[in-house]
C-alpha cells in the first residue's frame, strides 16, 4: 500500500461481490475513492474449505480487481502471502485506514451475518464512519421477506415462489403463469439412462493469475479437502457469462427432464453448474433467469425445463437467502430432532462400499461440486438418517463445495436437508429408503450392497436406517400428515421384523462412530 495518502472513501470489496454494479461501486466514484480487496486466513480458514473452492474465488478476486483497474479504479489488493497480512477483514481495513486516511469506509451489506455482526462495530474501532449500504443484487431484500412471512404459519417457498413470478413478470401470461401452472415439478423426475447423450460444462485453461493462486492454495492449504487438479472454473466475468451462454445451448433443454438423475461417471448430467458464479457476483440472478424465459419463448427450451430452471434462482435461491436473515443468528444451532451422532469419516474421504455415497462425495473431492440430489437425497438423506449431529453437516457443505456461502447453504442444510428447524422450510423430512435411490440412478445395480434387503451383512445401509429413523423419532414426527403412510406401514410389520431392523441401524451407527468401514 502506498504510503500517507489521501482519498474520499475506501470501498471494500468482498470476495462474493464481484459485480461492477456492486451498490459500494455505484455510490463511488473512481477519481476520488479507492478500492480495497483481501485475502484473509479468517476467511479461508473458518471452515477446512475446499482447495478448488479457495482458488476459484481468489483467483475470481484477482481477475475483477484487474477488471477494475481497467476501468479506471484505483485497487489496493492484498493477497494472502503478503508481508503484514492481519488475516482478518477488520485488520485489513484498519491498516488501509491508518495508511489511506479515507474520510470514510463504504462496504456492501456482506452475504453472511457473523461477517455484518463484526462490521457493526467498525466505525468505533476504527475511529472513521463506516457506511454498510443495502445488497441491490438479489430480488428480494430481507425487509420485504420480512413483510411476506409475517404472520404466517408456515413459510412455504411455493407461495413465495408465485409472488416473485408476479413481481417479475418471468413466465407470466398477463396475470396467469405460462402453461396454466406455476409448477412443473411432477415432469422433471425421470431417471437418466447411461446411454443418454450428456454434455459438459464450459472449461476454461487456467491463466496466470490462476497459476499463481493454485501454487498460493497448494502451499498454504496442503491438508484441505480435495484436489486443485484439473482446475477448469470460470474466473472472470466473461468466462461465466461464455459458460452460461454454453449451458443455454447445450443444456438446458434436457436440464428439466433429468434435473433429479444420477448416474455413475456423469457427474454433471443437464446441470447448468453455474451457481459458484452466481454466487460470487460473476453473473446476475435476473438476467439469466431472462435468457432462460427468453431459450423457452424462442422454442429452444421446454416450460418444464425453463420453469425449473427459474424456480431454483427466484424462487428457492431468494427463498433460503430470505429465511437465513429472519432467522439468524439463533438458526444456525437448530437441531429439532436432537441428532447428535459425528460426521462419518468417510465424507472426508469417499472410502464407503455404500456405491451412492463413494460416488457422490468423490466427485465433490474431485470437483467441489455435487447437483442437488446428490446433496439432498444422498449425503443430506444418510446423515438424515444416521442422526448426524445437524451442525456437523452444515459445516461440511459449507467446507466442500465451491458454491456454498451460509446464507445459502445453511437452510438448505439444517431446513431442509436435515429438519433440524422442525419443519420451517420443509413440510416434511427428506429422507428415502434405497429404492428412491435405485428409482433415480444406476448405482445400486453395482453397488456391494442389496438395496432390496432391509437387513444382514448384505443389506444397503439406507433401509434399516430409514425405519430406524422414523422408530427413534416417533414423539416428534408421527404426527405429521406427510408421514401417515410410512408410519402405517412401520406399525403394520410384526415385532420380530421391527426388532431386526432396529438392531441392524444400530449396528451400522456403531460401525460409523467407531469409523469402521460402511
Amino acid at each position: 500500500m502506498t504510503a500517507k495518502t489521501t482519498c474520499r472513501n475506501l470501498v471494500l470489496v468482498l470476495g462474493d461481490q464481484l459485480t461492477p454494479g456492486l451498490s459500494s461501486l455505484v455510490r463511488s466514484d473512481p477519481e476520488r475513492d479507492r478500492v480495497l480487496m483481501v485475502e484473509v486466513m479468517d476467511e479461508a480458514s473458518y471452515v477446512r474449505h475446499h482447495k478448488k473452492k479457495i482458488a476459484f474465488l481468489f483467483s475470481a478476486m484477482r481477475h475483477f480487481a484487474e477488471d477494475l483497474r481497467e476501468a479506471g479504479w484505483t485497487v489496493d489488493y492484498v493477497t494472502l502471502d503478503a508481508a503484514g497480512n492481519s488475516g482478518s477483514f477488520r485488520g485489513e481495513v484498519a491498516r488501509a485506514v491508518e495508511h489511506l486516511r479515507p474520510a470514510r469506509v463504504v462496504v456492501t451489506e456482506p452475504g453472511e451475518w457473523r461477517v455484518l455482526d463484526d462490521m457493526k462495530d467498525w466505525a468505533r474501532v476504527l475511529a472513521v464512519p463506516v457506511d454498510i449500504l443495502t445488497e441491490t443484487r438479489f430480488l428480494c431484500d430481507p425487509a420485504t421477506f420480512r413483510a411476506w412471512a409475517s404472520g404466517r404459519k408456515q413459510l412455504r417457498m411455493e407461495y413465495f415462489y408465485r409472488e416473485m413470478r408476479r413481481k417479475t413478470g418471468l413466465l407470466m401470461e398477463g396475470d396467469t403463469p405460462a402453461g396454466g401452472k406455476w409448477n412443473f415439478d411432477a415432469d422433471n423426475r425421470k431417471p437418466a439412462k447411461p446411454d443418454l447423450f450428456m454434455p459438459s460444462p464450459k472449461r476454461f485453461a487456467p491463466d496466470r493469475i490462476t497459476q499463481e493462486v493454485l501454487d498460493l492454495v497448494g502451499r498454504s492449504f496442503p491438508d484441505n479437502i480435495g484436489t486443485l487438479e484439473p482446475f477448469w472454473f470460470a474466473v472472470t466475468r466473461s468466462e461465466a457469462q461464455d459458460a452460461c451462454d454454453h449451458f443455454l445451448e447445450a443444456a438446458l433443454a434436457g436440464f428439466g427432464t433429468y434435473q433429479d438423475a444420477m448416474l455413475r461417471g456423469e457427474k454433471f448430467l443437464f446441470h447448468s453448474v453455474l451457481s459458484a458464479y452466481l454466487n460470487a457476483g460473476l453473473l446476475d440472478p435476473l438476467d439469466l433467469c431472462r435468457k432462460v424465459e427468453t431459450a423457452y419463448s424462442e422454442g429452444r427450451a421446454p416450460l418444464n425445463a425453463a420453469e425449473g430452471f427459474i424456480r431454483q434462482i427466484l424462487g428457492w435461491r431468494e427463498y433460503v437467502r430470505g429465511i437465513y436473515w429472519l432467522k439468524m443468528p439463533g438458526y444456525v444451532t437448530e437441531n429439532a430432532l436432537g441428532a447428535a451422532a459425528p460426521l462419518p469419516a468417510f465424507y472426508w474421504t469417499g472410502e464407503t462400499d455404500m456405491l451412492c455415497l463413494s460416488e457422490a462425495v468423490g466427485q465433490t473431492i474431485d470437483e467441489a461440486y455435487a447437483h442437488h440430489i446428490q446433496r439432498l437425497m444422498i449425503t443430506g438423506n444418510f446423515a438424515l438418517l444416521a442422526g448426524v449431529d445437524p451442525a456437523e453437516v452444515h459445516e461440511w457443505y459449507l467446507a466442500v463445495y465451491a458454491d456454498a456461502y451460509e446464507w445459502v447453504e445453511l437452510p438448505n442444510t439444517l431446513g431442509m436437508s436435515q429438519f433440524a428447524d422442525g419443519g420451517l422450510l420443509g413440510s416434511k423430512p427428506y429422507m428415502s429408503s434405497g429404492n428412491y435411490i435405485n428409482k433415480m440412478s444406476d448405482y445400486c445395480g453395482a453397488c456391494s450392497y442389496d438395496v432390496r434387503q432391509r437387513t444382514g451383512d448384505k443389506a444397503c445401509p439406507f433401509n434399516a436406517l430409514y425405519w430406524d429413523f422414523l422408530d427413534r423419532n416417533a414423539d416428534v414426527l408421527s404426527s405429521n400428515p406427510r408421514l401417515a403412510q410410512p408410519y402405517s406401514s412401520w406399525r403394520r410389520m410384526d415385532t420380530e421384523k421391527q426388532g431386526a431392523m432396529r438392531h441392524h441401524a444400530a449396528e451400522i451407527r456403531r460401525k460409523l462412530a467407531a469409523n469402521e468401514r460402511v
